[in-house]
């Protein structure tokens, strides 16, 4: 029982719908993974992101009812949004983030462009990963899940521009590890 494309998936969702326990587990084999990279750009520790796929799995399968099939949306993108939401409620309830209004220990840097096709993605991610869980995650908001600042600030309750000044932040230092990186390999 494999699905491919929107009618499959149409299916998919369908058969998930009517409570099919076979479609849940092809979903979730499917997307597990995806999920738990999704998961873990905003969650460090491998139990933590367990929990949170294991909630969130949850929640999509007791909600699939909820989901409306369209063609520009796709079962994917439903999941992730799930999965990015639990993730933010995980590191709100552990208040695991904080918002650095003021920093001066991380210089200013030009918003030059950098070529990053010299450094391996796995890298890149790690280096995404070390940026402190507040710059992180409006970082990875921004970037991998497209909000807006204004919706990031909704999201996470905080001034709009407290989240441009994060992201801000996070590219410097990432353009500064990015430099180091670089330095090192020449």
């Amino acid at each position: 029982m494999k699905f491919i494309g929107n009618d499959r998936e149409k299916q998919l969702i369908l058969n998930m719908q009517q409570g099919d326990h076979k479609a849940m587990k092809i979903a979730y084999d499917r997307y597990a993974g995806y999920m738990t990279a999704v998961c873990s750009r905003y969650v460090l520790d491998p139990e933590d992101v367990r929990d949170i796929l294991q909630d969130s799995f949850i929640k999509i399968f007791t909600h699939i009812g909820q989901y409306e099939f369209r063609e520009n949306a796709s079962l994917k993108s439903w999941m992730t949004r799930i999965v990015v939401n639990e993730s933010l409620k995980f590191l709100q309830k552990s208040s695991r983030y904080c918002f650095i209004e003021k920093v001066d220990e991380y210089p200013e840097l030009p918003d030059a462009e950098l070529n990053t096709t010299e450094i391996p993605f796995a890298q890149m991610q790690e280096m995404i990963r070390a940026l402190p869980v507040g710059y992180r995650t409006v970082f990875n908001l921004y970037v991998f899940e497209g909000k807006s600042h204004q919706e990031i600030a909704t999201l996470l309750n905080i001034k709009e521009n407290s989240s441009a000044s994060q992201f801000h932040r996070a590219k410097n230092l990432l353009a500064m590890q990015i430099k180091k990186q670089l330095n090192h390999a020449t």
